[in-house]
Formats: C-alpha cells, sequence, structure tokens
C-alpha cells in the first residue's frame, strides 16, 4: 500500500493528492479557534449528553442481554456514538490529546461486548423483543451504522492507530460483504453512507473486497428494491439508477452521501462514465437547488431537495448534515479533477452552514438553518433535549443528533481540505494561518508559513520555509467572487494564480482578494426572493439581525436603499435602512400604482455575518433584503 494519509479521503488517483494532518496545521484565525472549542469543549459535550440520553448505555444494556427494555434513542442512535469516536481520533491526531485517547480505549471495548461471532453489531435489532437482522432495510439504518463504524475506523487507521476498533471494523466490514455480496441480500440500505465508508476502507486496508461491495451497493440503488412512500422512491434515491440521474433529489444528506460514495467508487475503478454523471448531477443541483448560503434542503417534511428554484429562505431546512455532505462532495471532485473551482463550494459550505451551526461557546447547535426567520426563537432549555426541526435558537442536544457529532469530526479534519500536492507543486484552496511541510511528485520536501487574516481581510502572504533547488508551482485558488485579484502585484486571470520559479527559503508570494461588500441579486426563477438583494463580504454570507435594528423595528419592516453604497465595517457592512409603512389590513394585497411608502428617518443598517447569527440572545434575521 502507498503510504496513508492523515484525512478522511485518499483516492487511489486522481489529479491532486490531498495532504493530512501531519502535513497542515492551522495556526490561528478563524478556524484555529473553532477547532480550540471543538477540541475542547464541543467533543465532550457530545459525550456528556450521549452517555446523559443513553446512547452510549444502549451498548451495555446489549452486552448484559437486557434489550430491548431501556433502549433510548432512534434505530441510528448508535451511529452518533461512531461519529463521536470519529472526531476524537482525529482530534488525538492532530492534538494528541491523552483524555481523548483513552475515552477512545474505553468506547471501544464497550462497543466490542456487542459484536456477534459473525460480525453484526447493532443495539436495535437481531434480538429477542426486536427487529430481525435486516428486516426494515428502508428505515432501520443498520448499513448506515456500519458506515459511520468504519469510517471512525478509518480515522483511527489513517492516524497511526491499527487497533481493537479497526478490527471491530473489518469484522463488520466482512459481515456485511457476505451478508449483501453478489449471493447474499440483494438490498440497499434507505439511508446512504455505508458506500463511501466501504470504498474509504478500502484505501485504508488494501481490501479490495470492500470496494467491490460498494460498487454492489451503488448499483443496486435506484432499482426499487426499498418500499414506495409518500415522499417516492427518489427520498432516498432508489426510483433512477445512478449513471442516470440528472440532478440531485430526495433527502439531501442521503443524496450527497450516496454521491460522495459514487465519486470514490469512480475514482477508485476508473470508471470515468459514472464520475461524469455524478459530476453533471452535482453541478445541475448547484445551479438549481442551492441557497446562497451553500445550504441545500427546502423542505422541512422530507428533509429534501425541493423543485428546481424552490428556495424560500424562510421555509429553508439547509440540514448542518447536508452542508458537512456538500463539503464531502466537492472535495472529492476537486482531487479528481483538479479543477480549483469545487474549493469555492466547500469554502461557501464551510463559512455559511458548518460554521452556523456550533454557538461560540461551543455547547449549543443549529440542526436546521434557514435564511429568514420572522418570530424570535425562545432560548432552549440546557438541559432539556430539543426537537430538531422546531428549535428557533441553538440548543444542546436534539432527539436526532446527527449535526453536532458531524460537525465535531469536520472541525476536527480541517486542516485536511486546506492544500493539496501535485508533481511539480502545492495548491491552497482554503485560506487560514498555517503551516505546511510536504513533499512533491519527485521527492523533493516544499515547507510553507500562510499568514492572513482571512475572511476578515483579503491578503494571504506564503512564506517559503522549504524548498528545493528546482523550479516548482505555487497555485492559490481565486474565488469566483474576488473580481480585481492580484499575486505579487500582478492582476490574475481566471479562478487560479500560479507561481512558478526556483524559490529561495523566505521568498513571499502575496495574494490580495477584494475583500469588501457586494450586493447579489437572485435569478428571476427563484421567485421566493424576486426583488431582493443579499450582501456578502468575500466568502462571507452577510445578514441582518433584529438586534442591530432600531428599537421596535422588525426585519420584515426594511428595505434595502440602493441609492447609497454598501460600505465596509469590521463587523461586516453597514447599509442605509429604509422602514417601510406596514399596515394590518383586512386584505394583504394593494393596488400596483400605489407603492410602499417609506416612513421615518433612513437608518444606518448594520450588517452581520450570517454565521454569527442568534449569539446575541433571540432575534429575527433576514438574509434577502428587499430592495428600497
Amino acid at each position: 500500500m502507498d503510504r496513508q494519509i492523515v484525512a478522511p479521503v485518499q483516492p487511489a488517483r486522481g489529479a491532486l493528492r490531498p495532504l493530512g494532518l501531519d502535513e497542515v496545521q492551522i495556526t490561528g484565525g478563524f478556524w484555529a479557534g473553532r477547532q480550540q472549542v471543538n477540541g475542547t469543549v464541543s467533543i465532550q459535550h457530545c459525550d456528556h449528553w450521549e452517555t446523559r440520553v443513553g446512547w452510549i448505555d444502549n451498548f451495555r444494556r446489549a452486552a448484559a442481554g437486557t434489550l430491548p427494555e431501556g433502549r433510548t434513542g432512534r434505530e441510528f442512535s448508535d451511529s452518533d456514538v461512531y461519529k463521536m469516536v470519529e472526531a476524537m481520533a482525529w482530534e488525538v491526531g492532530r492534538t494528541g490529546d491523552p483524555v481523548l485517547e483513552a475515552r477512545i480505549g474505553e468506547l471501544t471495548a464497550l462497543i466490542g461486548t456487542v459484536q456477534e461471532p459473525d460480525g453484526y453489531l447493532n443495539t436495535r435489532f437481531g434480538r429477542p423483543g426486536q427487529g430481525a437482522r435486516y428486516s426494515d432495510l428502508a428505515w432501520g439504518h443498520e448499513l448506515y451504522c456500519y458506515g459511520h463504524l468504519l469510517q471512525a475506523a478509518v480515522a483511527r487507521l489513517r492516524t497511526g492507530h491499527d487497533d481493537e476498533l479497526v478490527a471491530i471494523a473489518r469484522r463488520a466490514a466482512d459481515h456485511v460483504c457476505e451478508a449483501f455480496g453478489p449471493d447474499g441480500i440483494a438490498g440497499v440500505c434507505g439511508h446512504a453512507e455505508i458506500e463511501v465508508a466501504l470504498v474509504e476502507l478500502a484505501r485504508a486496508t488494501g481490501e479490495r473486497r470492500y470496494l467491490d461491495q460498494a460498487a454492489l451497493f451503488v448499483e443496486r440503488r435506484g432499482h426499487g428494491t426499498l418500499p414506495d412512500i409518500e415522499f417516492g422512491r427518489e427520498y432516498y434515491q432508489d426510483d433512477v439508477p445512478v449513471r442516470e440521474a440528472t440532478v440531485l433529489r430526495g433527502h439531501s444528506v442521503r443524496a450527497l452521501y450516496l454521491a460522495a460514495g459514487a465519486i470514490d467508487l469512480a475514482v477508485d475503478t476508473h470508471d470515468d462514465a459514472l464520475l461524469a454523471a455524478v459530476e453533471q448531477q452535482v453541478r445541475t443541483t448547484l445551479a438549481r437547488r442551492t441557497y446562497l448560503t451553500g445550504g441545500m434542503g427546502s423542505h422541512h417534511q422530507d428533509e429534501a431537495f425541493g423543485d428546481d428554484y424552490e428556495l424560500p429562505p424562510d421555509r429553508a431546512y439547509c440540514e448542518t448534515c447536508a452542508g458537512v455532505g456538500s463539503v464531502m462532495v466537492a472535495w472529492r471532485l476537486l482531487l479528481a479533477s483538479g479543477d480549483t473551482a469545487w474549493g469555492d463550494v466547500v469554502e461557501r459550505a464551510l463559512f455559511n452552514v458548518v460554521a452556523v451551526s456550533p454557538a461560540q461557546d461551543g455547547r449549543s447547535f443549529f440542526y436546521t438553518n434557514p435564511l429568514h426567520k420572522r418570530v424570535p426563537g425562545e432560548p432552549a432549555a440546557p438541559d432539556e433535549v430539543s426537537q430538531r426541526a422546531l428549535a428557533r435558537l441553538r440548543a444542546p442536544w436534539f432527539e436526532v443528533s446527527c449535526c453536532p457529532t458531524n460537525v465535531a469530526r469536520t472541525v476536527a479534519q480541517l486542516a485536511a481540505y486546506l492544500a493539496t500536492v501535485s508533481d511539480d507543486g502545492v495548491q491552497l484552496h482554503q485560506y487560514a494561518p498555517a503551516r505546511i511541510v510536504t513533499r512533491l511528485g519527485d521527492g523533493s520536501d516544499v515547507g510553507l508559513e500562510v499568514r492572513t487574516r482571512y475572511p476578515d481581510e483579503g491578503t494571504v502572504t506564503v512564506r517559503v520555509t522549504r524548498t528545493p533547488a528546482h523550479a516548482w508551482e505555487l497555485a492559490l485558488r481565486v474565488p469566483a467572487w474576488a473580481r480585481g485579484a492580484t499575486v505579487d502585484g500582478e492582476a490574475v486571470d481566471g479562478p487560479v494564480a500560479r507561481v512558478r520559479r526556483v524559490f529561495a527559503v523566505g521568498d513571499e508570494v502575496t495574494l490580495r482578494l477584494p475583500v469588501r461588500p457586494r450586493l447579489t441579486v437572485p435569478d428571476d426563477r427563484v421567485d421566493a426572493v424576486r426583488g431582493c438583494v443579499a450582501v456578502e463580504k468575500g466568502p462571507v454570507v452577510l445578514c441582518v439581525e433584529s438586534t442591530d435594528l432600531p428599537d421596535g423595528l422588525q426585519v420584515d419592516e426594511i428595505r434595502l436603499d440602493l441609492t447609497l453604497p454598501v460600505v465596509d465595517d469590521p463587523q461586516g457592512a453597514v447599509a442605509k435602512g429604509l422602514r417601510v409603512q406596514q399596515t394590518d389590513d383586512a386584505w394583504p394585497y394593494r393596488d400596483a400604482s400605489g407603492p410602499l411608502a417609506a416612513t421615518g428617518e433612513p437608518f444606518a443598517m448594520r450588517l452581520v455575518p450570517y454565521h454569527s447569527w442568534a449569539n446575541r440572545g433571540p432575534s429575527t434575521m433576514r438574509v434577502w433584503i428587499p430592495a428600497g
């Protein structure tokens, strides 16, 4: 096997090689602060709640033979324990935290006591008084849970620990191959996840059978093996074969996880047709079914993508896990194609979905991420479990708590998304203060130090700390919004700035991106926000929060006056706001010849980063603002 990369994704081939946590360290700025809170607060917070609500005790009850009595949580609660272990594993790989390392050992020992001799492992099925194994593939989530177990094991392998958790996961994967192989159950899981996990486990272990099993699951999808339901089979992507689909549809997280697994499979099996099909589905989804924030999913009832251009801001679901799934998909397409524009997709989802979910103290989370809140939410009780879709403020825990653990594992592994390497160069895709030490394809050592205050400012300085004696290329992603970007004072034409020369230690390359407020208008086909504008600043979407409005003024009573420019501000931006006269008439429609009248003096309307909203108490908020 080739060298293991200390990162969640290690394709067998591709245009670019990802760098691991042993090669890239985030040293400061926006993401370093969030990694610190994640590692010292959020992961332990997840452990506390999973203990409190009994999801960890489910394994103890299973080992003691007392299930189903006393089992807590939904059918997929095992998966959140596995995701938490994965977050711990990446954090140990990042920091070497001995407390988390010990906790991984404790949880591994407990999980191992539940595994059956043939490798089966689940606390919800398979015992007297419970449903039989694989009796409910549509909703049971057994394979989904295996997927997160396998990904936790990959994190252990990639961080240098070929331990008992890896052995447990391999036994489970072997069981899946036996139970669902060519001569086994010809079905798929209602929630995709096992596919992407099997491919990554195959990469980490060198076992081809795991890749072959992933291929079986991907090819079986879309042939109606799961029951038809009120949302249609598209809910779990079982309506159309993966190769024939034209757009991502149904439950957003399921669709994105499936797309990630299909990309991995296509890359490792040299299936260019499958890769092209999924890439086109993702491009169409970005063009027609994605919110300005990068969020995906406009339906609450089925947590699903809506129809093309069905993107209502106040009804946006935009599940945090879908933001994680979007990062997974775009990163894999970037590695496969070398197209740095996929880094824009990663960046948008990270800053405007993933970063939105956790509160500043790391102890509460958003499950959904709407772009417009009309009614201030009530603070969630710090000691109560919240219903996911009804939370109007961040909550400490949810009945379905996939999002906190998903955020925790993503933030812990974040350095792995910053940079890549090719045969003769290094590429920077995300900007944060960082140290990078790696090797080019020819074995030459390269070291870089990145200094920046991004995303608050647009200057990114890269200092060379190690270099070979021959020429090599440093490539810097230029976001699509960054018109007027320069590198070392020269204008950049295109989505990437390339500097190729013989470098010396101490040489610096400076990229300047125009991080300043800009107005954004929607496609006319997005009916819900026609006539509105949004304000963005660099990669960050801004919003108006009622906390910053004059007393008594609500976000639904304002207009943005376009006669004056939006000006930069350290906290975001300031625009000219107008209050519009609102009346509670018996009929909420008016003569088109009578425009809404502004009332009162114009006011300075502050806009703040969307990722920061609701950290100052109950408020209303909107991203899209009617133009006055």
